[in-house]
């Protein structure tokens, strides 16, 4: 799930120290997938960016990178500036299909790629005393990403009038 994204340690391999801390992931919305981590040091103010083809491995303890050098500052990351500067964030975004709202992602899990596999959507309070207050959305069923809801499949299909006979159409015997 995604909690392990969020304030993990980075641990340094060559030194076996900790050098910063992931604070969050940085999510690519146009494919969905884990492009890295802002991460913060210790001795500095600024955020850097560790991405995720720098970590060597994911830990219970935490990332672990070879060393501080797997750490970039966004500036020098050109080749992913539009990502950086979309500061997307996954969580607490409105999903709907065309038809109606269905309520907003509580969590996502993700695959050994780092893309995210699946959204967990929490229900309006309206909705919630239905049979399911959570919503498990498959990436096939993502139809559109954009900075202000995630638009999915409608799975519901409307019932055809012809199907539906009317009471009096039933013969008595």
């Amino acid at each position: 799930m995604s909690k392990g994204l969020y304030n993990r340690p980075v641990m340094g391999l060559h030194s076996g120290n900790r050098i910063a801390v992931a604070v969050e992931p940085i999510i690519n919305p146009h494919n969905l997938q884990i492009l890295g981590w802002w991460c913060s040091l210790s001795q500095s103010k600024g955020r850097v960016v560790l991405l995720a083809e720098d970590v060597r491995q994911i830990m219970p303890a935490g990332l672990a990178v070879n060393d501080d050098t797997s750490l970039s500052p966004p500036e020098e990351l050109v080749r992913h500036k539009e990502i950086l500067d979309i500061k997307f964030q996954l969580t607490d975004k409105p999903v709907r299909t065309k038809r109606q709202k269905l309520g907003k992602v509580s969590d996502f899990s993700y695959n050994d790629g780092m893309f995210v596999q699946k959204l967990y959507v929490a229900r309006p309070m309206t909705k919630i005393f239905s049979s399911q207050d959570t919503l498990l959305i498959d990436r096939s069923q993502i139809l559109e990403v954009t900075d202000n809801y995630i638009l999915v499949r409608d799975t519901e299909v409307p019932v055809a009038e012809e199907a539906v006979a009317p009471a009096g159409a039933i013969a008595a015997p």
